[in-house]
């Protein structure tokens, strides 16, 4: 083994080892003495990207979390005489990770929902909220309310209550729904005029409009909203400890300190917490939400089905629109480097290992979000656009490979008949070079279909991402993974028989 893999290893080692250890809080905030170490751990993952003032690295410290949730994390650890372990998570897959006992409890703004209280067990609420509208200022006046946006976009983080709320009155409203896979580029696109308003958490509409310049919130909340932890079902026994520490540190104004330290105390949730106290003082052992009745199979089936198949449609326009231009623009550089100048030839050779040397997902942030400055395309175009304009230089390099690997007597003899290169392009190269691209060009095609998935960024709700969707509505990944595999298997296996059936039509003749 190379001193060069020895050196890669010891870095992923390096680099990976913190977060399987977990990373630390600040010791200011945990209120764990000395002899911490001594005690039993209480594992809780949260989501570091969620940022503050849920969670979130210390800008000076980043091997620190700090945050709200990091705090009560901490309050039950040592209510409960343990020690607290982040565990980092992505925020939509927390219940799925702590079902697999990947930590005993997940907190990082998670929302008390029907769905989850079906598949989950939930702490008593710990934070009262509510989903509120955000416009941009010179918009305050004309768009106060839902019913105000008919026709418009309106943006939301996924998997959420605020996105379940524009669902439901998308038909009403006449809304359009537009979902996020974080809650920051929502109020980016509404400063920018992509979106005409968005819908979250009063918390994360409040830390947006101190970041984002030109936006108001209006006053009136939509729907309430709590934020509870999470426990795999079978804990029901430290769900009942965790409750009795939360209200007990909501008796004693720990809780109260925690949420003023951030900035997010106000009277809402002074008289939440009082009503909650008081109507859980008569229980001898608190509980959490009661329970709701989980949806059938088929049910649930039959509730994501038909966005499935929209979805899969999506993914289909996008992926074929993307090849086409793919096509187009992978043959003009291909020409281009064969036929070109030298200076030709080298801005094209300059392009394909621009677009070959860096990760897709990076070229279609920079035109979406790094070109908004100067041309703002819609997600659907963005989308295609930057597809088919990565998949275009691996397309050159397979036809410029094609129409070179004619045998060059064959071009020589063409050109003493007198026929000209544009005649022997038509007649006699292309033709050839074509039967030998067939074969690359349809496994590009069947790579471009699944690469589609990652316009899900750019807001796009294409096949992969109506699966995440339903996944983190039901809780797991097993019948919305199976489902959305067999719609990608349904629309991959006419394509490879396809192309089997023109390569046999199509196959040079053997001697």
């Amino acid at each position: 083994m190379s001193l060069a893999v020895l050196a890669l290893a010891a870095g992923a080692i390096w680099f990976v080892a913190p977060a399987r250890a977990g990373w630390r809080m600040d010791p200011a905030q945990t209120g764990a003495g000395p002899a911490a170490g001594t005690l039993p751990v209480l594992r809780w993952g949260g989501d570091p990207e969620g940022g503050a003032p849920y969670v979130e690295a210390d800008p000076d410290h980043p091997s620190v979390m700090r945050g709200f949730d990091v705090e009560v994390a901490a309050a039950i650890a040592q209510g409960l005489g343990r020690t607290p372990q982040f565990i980092p998570v992505s925020w939509d897959s927390i219940d799925q990770s702590v079902r697999r006992g990947d930590f005993d409890i997940g907190m990082s703004g998670v929302e008390d929902t029907p769905a989850r209280r079906a598949r989950m067990l939930e702490t008593v609420p710990y934070y009262e909220f509510t989903e509120v509208l955000t416009v941009r200022a010179a918009d305050r006046d004309r768009f106060r309310t839902l019913a105000d946006l008919h026709g418009r976009r309106v943006g939301t983080l996924g998997a959420t209550m605020a996105y379940a709320l524009l669902m439901r009155r998308a038909g009403v409203d006449g809304i359009t729904p537009v979902s996020y896979d974080d809650d920051v580029h929502p109020y980016q696109d509404l400063q920018s005029g992509r979106l005409d308003a968005v819908v979250l958490d009063n918390i994360i509409a409040a830390r947006s409009m101190r970041q984002v310049p030109g936006l108001d919130t209006q006053p009136d909340p939509l729907e309430i909203g709590h934020y509870v932890g999470v426990l795999a079902p079978g804990h029901e026994a430290l769900r009942d400890r965790i409750d009795r520490v939360l209200l007990a540190r909501m008796k004693d104004g720990t809780l109260e300190r925690i949420f003023r330290r951030w900035d997010v105390w106000n009277d809402r949730q002074a008289a939440f917490e009082t009503r909650l106290v008081r109507e859980r003082a008569s229980a001898a052992v608190p509980t959490g939400p009661p329970a709701a009745a989980a949806p059938g199979l088929l049910a649930t089936v039959g509730v994501f089905l038909p966005a499935l198949f929209q979805a899969a449609g999506i993914t289909v326009v996008i992926s074929c629109g993307s090849m086409a231009l793919a096509i187009l623009a992978g043959m003009l550089i291909a020409g281009g480097r064969i036929y070109g100048g030298r200076l030709v030839r080298a801005v094209l050779l300059g392009y394909v290992e621009l677009m070959r040397g860096t990760p897709v997902l990076l070229q279609l942030f920079v035109i979406y979000y790094g070109f908004a400055s100067f041309v703002r395309l819609p997600a659907f175009w963005a989308s295609l656009l930057g597809l088919g304009l990565n998949y275009a230089a691996y397309e050159s390099e397979i036809y410029r490979g094609a129409l070179e690997a004619v045998p060059k007597g064959q071009l020589e003899a063409a050109r003493t008949l007198g026929l000209t290169e544009f005649q022997i392009l038509r007649l006699v190269r292309g033709p050839q070079a074509f039967r030998l691209a067939l074969p690359p060009m349809t496994n590009d095609f069947v790579a471009l279909l699944k690469d589609s998935s990652l316009v899900s960024v750019l807001t796009v709700v294409e096949l992969t991402k109506q699966a995440q969707i339903f996944a983190a509505n039901t809780g797991s990944w097993l019948l919305p993974g199976l489902l959305c595999g067999a719609f990608y298997l349904v629309l991959s296996l006419p394509l490879a028989h396809l192309a089997r059936r023109l390569e046999l039509r199509w196959k040079a003749p053997t001697a």
